[in-house]
C-alpha cells in the first residue's frame, strides 16, 4: 500500500519541557489511525505540526505528492462576515466560486447560462447539494446564516462538515464528537467506516474508536508506539507491553542487589581487572528505575452524607417562546441512582439540570431538593480560570485539605498529584495549560467539595481515555446520586442504570436501561412501526371506497407472472444482502482484518449499500402493484 506520510525522528519542546522525542510514523494509504495519550502528551500539537499551523525543532515531515490534506482543529477559524454555505465551500474554492455566481445569477437573472456551464465544469452541483445534504445532518439549516451568529457548538459542526466535504485524501480530526448529539455521532461513525479516504484522529469516543480505526498510535513517555486494529485489541496489546516492561525491569532489580552484594565486598573488589563490572553495575543501576509505572488519575474523595429525601419534580413546565422543553412533568429521584440524559442538541438537555439547580426558574411546578443535598455541577462549557493564577492556588481557593473515602486527609498539592499534576506543574500559570489539563483540573475543582450529588454535562469533551477510565470506575462506585449528560456511548453505557431520553416538545421518556439498550429497543421500534406503516396502506389499497364498490384496479396494474417472480425472488434477495452486508461491518470492527482487507470489505459494504436501495425500491414498486 502506498505511503501517503512520512514523520522521521521529529522533535517538539516548549523551553524545556519536551513533548515528544525522535518521533517516526508512517501512514499508508486507506488506513484510519486513532492517536491516544494522556492531556497534555502532544497530541493535538502533533496534529498541528503535521497540519502546518505549528513548527516543531527537528524532524522530517514527508506528504505523498499532490496529496489534498483536510483537519478539523478543536478551534476552527472562518472567515469574517461569511455565510454558512460559503464557510462550508471553503476548502473547495473553485466549486465556491462556481456556485456564487450561480446564486448570484438566479437573483439578478443575467449571466445565468455562463453560471450554469461554470457549474458543469467546476461540479458544483454536487458539491452544493453534499454540503447542505451533511449540513443537513449536523442540525445546520439556514445555509445563508452569518457564521458570526453561530453558537461554538455549531461553528465546530460547520468546520467538520467543511472538511468533508472537501473530499481530501487525508482527513485529520481533533476530537470530532465534541458537539455532535448521539444521532449525530453515529452518522459520522458510519460515515468514516465506509469512506475511501485515509484517517489520522483525535479522539476520546472508545466506541468510535473500536468501530472506524485500523490502527491505534500512542504517545506514552515521549515516544510512539504503533497497534494493529481497532482500540479493543489496543487494549491488550498495550497491557502486554507493560507487563513486559515490568518483567524485564524486575530482572533488572535482581541483577542489580547482586552487583551490589559483590560490589560492596570489599575494597580489593575494585580493581582495574573487574572495572569492566562497575561500569556494568552503573549501567543497571540506570535501568532498575525504568519500571513503567502508568500515570493514572486517582480520585478516592469522599462524598458526603445524603438523605433519604433527593429532589422531586411536580407539575414542572418550562419553554422558551414557542420552543417546549418540559411539559407537566413528575418525577421523584431516589437515593443512589444513576440517570442518564440523551436526546438531539437544542433539546433542553442542559435546561433540565439548571431547572434542578435553581439556575433557570420553571414557568410553573416545583422543585423540592433535600436540605442534605450537596450539588456538584461539572458544566459543559466548564469555568474561566484566572490565566495569571497557578495551578495550586486554583485549587486551594476551595480548600486547603480533602477528605478521602478512607477517611485520611491530604492536602491540596496531593490532591493535584493524584491529577496527574507534578509538584513542578502546580506551579505553571494556568496560561500554559492545553484544553485537557484544563478539563481535568475543572473536575478536581468539583469533586473538592465533596458533593453528594455530582451532575456531569458533557464531561468527557477533552478528556484522555485514562482519566475517564478512572472517572468512570470512580462514579460507579459513588455512594452519592449521578446524573449525567454525554454523547459518549461508551461513558453513558458505563455509568447510567436508567435514561431519560428527551424527545422534544416537552416529551421525556424513562427508558429503563443504558444507552445500547435504548438504541436496540429504538430500532427494533422503528422496523415495527415501518412494518404496521406497510400493512395500513395495504389494508387501504385492499378496501373498497364508497363511489366505487367494485375494484376500480384494471388487469395492468395487477403484477404480471414475471413481475410476480421478481417479487419473490426480491423478498428473498434482500434478508440475504442485509445479512451479508451485516457480517462485513462486524469483521471490520473485530480489529482482525489487515488494511487490504478492510479496504474492500469497505468497497463491498458500499456497493452493497447501493444495491440494497436500488432492489428496495423496485419491491416497494412491485408491492403496491400487487
Amino acid at each position: 500500500m502506498a505511503s501517503v506520510l512520512q514523520i522521521e525522528h521529529l522533535r517538539k519542546a516548549y523551553g524545556e519541557r519536551v513533548l515528544f522525542d525522535d518521533l517516526t510514523l508512517h501512514i499508508d494509504e486507506g488506513e484510519k489511525v486513532a492517536l491516544v495519550a494522556v492531556n497534555g502528551a502532544g497530541k493535538s500539537t502533533l496534529l498541528n505540526i503535521i497540519a502546518g499551523e505549528e513548527d516543531y525543532g527537528a524532524g522530517q515531515i514527508t506528504f505523498r505528492r499532490d496529496l489534498r490534506v483536510g483537519y478539523l482543529m478543536q478551534n476552527p477559524r472562518f472567515r469574517a462576515g461569511a455565510t454558512v454555505l460559503e464557510g462550508c465551500l471553503e476548502g473547495c474554492s473553485h466549486a465556491a466560486q462556481a456556485i456564487t455566481r450561480y446564486e448570484k445569477a438566479l437573483t439578478t437573472g443575467e449571466g445565468l447560462e455562463e453560471a450554469m456551464a461554470a457549474m458543469d465544469a467546476a461540479d458544483g452541483w454536487t458539491y452544493e447539494q453534499q454540503a447542505k445534504e451533511i449540513l443537513t445532518r449536523l442540525a445546520i439549516t439556514d445555509l445563508q446564516q452569518p457564521i458570526d451568529e453561530l453558537s461554538g457548538g455549531q461553528i465546530k459542526r460547520l468546520a467538520l462538515a467543511q472538511v468533508l466535504v472537501s473530499k481530501p485524501d487525508l482527513l485529520i480530526l481533533d476530537e470530532p464528537t465534541n458537539h455532535l448529539d448521539l444521532a449525530m455521532t453515529e452518522w459520522l461513525e458510519e460515515y468514516l467506516s465506509t469512506a475511501h479516504l485515509t484517517l489520522l484522529m483525535v479522539t476520546h469516543d472508545r466506541y468510535f474508536l473500536d468501530r472506524v480505526c485500523t490502527r491505534i498510535v500512542e504517545i506514552d513517555d515521549r515516544t510512539l508506539y504503533g497497534y494493529r486494529g481497532n482500540y479493543t485489541l489496543y487494549l491488550e496489546k498495550r497491557q502486554e507491553r507493560i507487563d513486559q516492561i515490568n518483567a524485564t525491569a524486575e530482572k533488572t532489580r535482581n541483577l542489580y542487589r547482586r552487583e551490589l552484594e559483590w560490589i560492596r565486598r570489599t575494597p580489593s573488589a575494585r580493581t582495574g581487572k573487574a572495572k569492566y563490572r562497575i561500569d556494568a553495575f552503573e549501567q543497571l543501576s540506570e535501568e532498575r528505575r525504568t519500571r513503567l509505572q502508568e500515570q493514572r488519575v486517582e480520585i478516592g474523595i469522599e462524598s458526603s452524607r445524603i438523605g433519604t429525601k433527593i429532589f422531586e419534580m411536580k407539575n414542572l413546565s418550562k419553554r422558551y417562546g414557542e420552543k417546549c422543553i418540559l411539559r407537566n412533568f413528575d418525577y421523584l429521584f431516589n437515593k443512589g441512582e444513576k440517570l442518564g440524559i440523551v436526546g438531539e442538541n437544542g433539546v433542553g438537555k442542559s435546561t433540565f439540570v439548571k431547572l434542578l439547580l435553581g439556575e433557570v426558574a420553571p414557568d410553573s411546578g416545583t422543585v423540592e431538593v433535600g436540605q442534605t443535598v450537596r450539588f456538584g455541577y461539572y458544566a459543559q462549557q466548564g469555568i474561566t480560570f484566572r490565566e495569571e493564577e497557578r495551578v495550586i492556588d486554583a485549587v486551594t481557593r476551595i480548600a486547603e485539605e480533602i477528605t478521602l473515602a478512607d477517611g485520611n486527609r491530604i492536602s491540596a498539592s496531593q490532591l493535584l498529584n493524584r491529577f496527574l499534576f507534578s509538584p513542578a506543574a502546580q506551579y505553571d500559570y494556568i496560561a500554559k495549560l492545553s484544553g485537557g489539563e484544563r478539563r481535568r483540573l475543572y473536575l478536581c475543582t468539583v469533586l473538592i467539595a465533596n458533593p453528594n450529588f455530582l451532575i456531569l454535562d458533557e464531561p468527557t469533551n477533552d478528556l484522555d481515555i485514562q482519566t475517564l477510565n478512572i472517572l468512570e470506575e470512580y462514579l460507579r462506585q459513588f455512594s452519592g446520586c449521578v446524573i449525567v449528560i454525554s454523547h459518549d456511548r461508551y461513558f453513558m453505557d458505563k455509568i447510567a442504570d436508567h435514561l431519560f431520553v428527551m424527545q422534544g416538545n416537552g416529551t421525556v421518556k424513562d427508558f429503563p436501561g443504558n444507552y445500547t439498550q435504548y438504541r436496540l429497543w429504538r430500532r427494533e421500534e422503528e422496523q415495527r412501526e415501518a412494518a404496521a406503516r406497510a400493512e395500513e396502506e395495504r389494508n387501504a389499497r385492499k378496501q373498497p371506497t364508497a363511489t366505487a364498490p367494485k375494484s376500480t384496479r384494471t388487469y395492468a396494474d395487477r403484477l404480471s407472472f414475471k413481475e410476480r417472480r421478481e417479487l419473490e425472488a426480491l423478498e428473498a434477495e434482500l434478508p440475504t444482502l442485509e445479512a451479508r452486508k451485516k457480517a462485513l461491518e462486524e469483521q471490520m470492527s473485530s480489529g482482525t482484518m489487515e488494511v487490504d482487507e478492510l479496504m474492500k470489505a469497505s468497497t463491498e459494504i458500499t456497493a452493497l449499500i447501493e444495491e440494497i436501495d436500488l432492489k428496495t425500491l423496485r419491491w416497494m414498486e412491485l408491492s403496491e402493484k400487487n
